[in-house]
């Protein structure tokens, strides 16, 4: 035996608390994609069954990414509260309460629209609310003696999240027509009761990092010191704010009928982000003095943060239509008629199931062996060209429908597979980059602007669909040859394709760094 070998440490133990947290989180994603995708079907069969045939796929979409922006809105509430009053645990724990609630309600009001849209708010509140606290306290169960394990524990973490969703994806259609809504609708609120339950039961267990107080060198006390040294962030600041006014002045004026109250809503918080943000890099040094030098750079390295989020929005506008565009595809293709369209979803989590462990455990290594080293930033980068991959491939398949040959589903197999690969480049990778690049004073927050990108993601497909219900968009793309489906497809493709380009790019020259607790 070598002396190296004799004297190698020993891998750090994963945490024994940890169980308790990947089996409440197990128990929640079935919750939350049990009915998450069946929601579509039932918003096109059932809920909105008073419009016409021709118009129920447009409007279920609507409903269902508005849902989902507030879901992955609601983040940043759960984050504040969590990091400034209640702790992780007892956020997750009591906004855990509310989603039960919510569950109730689309199982006790599958006839009342006003019943059932309350209940899908109460789950938006309650699951978007815990969800930065739920990766974040993941983390906190970590230090610097056994952060190495961290990365194993946030891919079990993202692999229990896709076996729920699995088995959620698989079972819930099949409920929803033989059952009946009120019974599929039930079922995940009985298992969101029972994460409840898992993740009381470990409570002594838990390491709990207590709510920072009150920071007088906070990100947003620094940010408005630097905002308030030079007129040219003032200047940026406003015109964020006057666009944001702009935003909602476009909905109450009808200026553009379809820009409606969410639009409008998300993109004066982007506005402010966006340009508040600019202003507050611009003069951050203005900030020196009146804040320690720690301070500042923690907010010029969150900033630094921000701009990836930003450039991963486009992802998200992909991979969450596959429970609302490649649903209504798969409506036109051939199947078996036991088969539902919804049921495709479960290919996703299944191929995540595989492909977490192959990644690992096959092509990484390779990687390495050729030179290569699939850091958290290259990984996400190859996650967006293959995210757009799968898109083109879709498109394609949608213009041989709108030509009138109708064939197989089956063949969704293929974007399927390549949007999947896209997943787990970016989405497991993008929680454990979040969480190591977050000061320890707003991990929650950070985590909150992580899931931000999704809300912002979800925003283009409503101003997409929104656009194509103006006369003169669809007459342009018809003009190009291509039905109005097949070309938002292509569009959609080119937008991940180029924001994959800038976050290569912009990749390049980030400096990563370590906030992980120490021992």
């Amino acid at each position: 035996m070598s002396t190296t070998a004799a004297n190698a440490t020993p891998p750090a133990p994963i945490p024994r608390q940890i169980p308790y947290i990947i089996g409440n989180e197990g128990c929640e994603r079935f919750s939350f994609y049990g009915m998450r995708n069946i929601l579509t079907v039932f918003l096109v069969t059932s809920l909105l069954a008073y419009l016409p045939q021709a118009e129920r796929g447009a409007a279920a979409k609507d409903v269902f990414h508005t849902f989902v922006i507030g879901v992955y809105f609601f983040p940043l509430l759960g984050g504040w509260l969590a990091d400034r009053f209640w702790g992780k645990y007892n956020t997750i724990f009591w906004l855990s309460l509310v989603y039960c609630v919510g569950q109730g309600c689309l199982a006790l009001f599958v006839d009342s629209k006003a019943g059932f849209y309350t209940g899908l708010f109460l789950i938006a509140l309650g699951s978007g609310g815990i969800k930065p606290c739920v990766s974040a306290f993941v983390g906190d169960q970590f230090d610097q003696t056994n952060k190495d394990r961290a990365k194993v524990v946030f891919d079990a973490f993202y692999w229990i999240i896709n076996f729920g969703s699995f088995f959620a994806s698989l079972l819930m259609p099949i409920f929803l027509k033989q059952l009946g809504p009120a019974i599929a609708f039930g079922v995940p609120g009985a298992l969101m009761f029972i994460s409840t339950v898992i993740l009381w039961a470990g409570r002594r267990k838990y390491v709990m990092v207590p709510p920072t107080p009150p920071d007088p060198h906070s990100f947003l006390r620094v940010s408005w010191t630097a905002l308030k040294s030079g007129l040219a962030g003032q200047v940026l600041a406003g015109l964020g704010g006057a666009l944001a006014v702009a935003s909602f002045g476009f909905f109450a004026l009808k200026i553009w009928p379809p820009y409606g109250f969410v639009i409008a809503a998300c993109v004066a918080l982007v506005a402010v982000i966006a340009f508040g943000g600019i202003g507050v890099a611009l003069q951050l040094e203005g900030a020196r003095g009146a804040h320690p030098d720690e301070a500042v750079e923690g907010v010029r390295g969150v900033l630094r943060v921000l701009v990836l989020f930003a450039l991963v929005t486009p992802f998200w506008s992909l991979f969450d239509q596959k429970a609302s565009t490649w649903v209504l595809q798969a409506d036109a293709m051939t199947k078996p008629g036991w088969f539902q369209s919804s049921q495709m979803q479960a290919l996703n989590p299944l191929l995540v199931m595989l492909l977490i462990p192959c990644n690992n455990l096959l092509i990484y290594p390779a990687l390495r062996r050729f030179g290569w080293e699939p850091t958290a930033l290259r990984r996400i980068t190859a996650g967006l060209v293959f995210a757009a991959a799968s898109w083109v491939v879709v498109g394609t398949m949608q213009v041989v429908l709108d030509g009138g040959h109708v064939y197989s589903i089956v063949w969704q197999v293929l974007p399927y597979a390549l949007l999947t690969m896209g997943e787990v480049l970016v989405s497991a990778t993008g929680l454990e980059f979040a969480y190591s690049q977050a000061p320890q004073s707003m991990k929650g927050a950070l985590m909150s602007f992580w899931l931000l990108s999704v809300t912002v993601g979800n925003l283009w497909v409503l101003v997409v669909n929104a656009a194509v219900k103006n006369n003169a968009v669809t007459d342009a793309i018809k003009a190009t040859g291509f039905g109005v489906t097949a070309f938002q497809m292509y569009f959609f493709a080119a937008f991940a394709l180029v924001a994959a380009v800038i976050f290569g790019g912009y990749a390049r020259r980030y400096r990563m760094v370590d906030h992980y607790r120490k021992a």
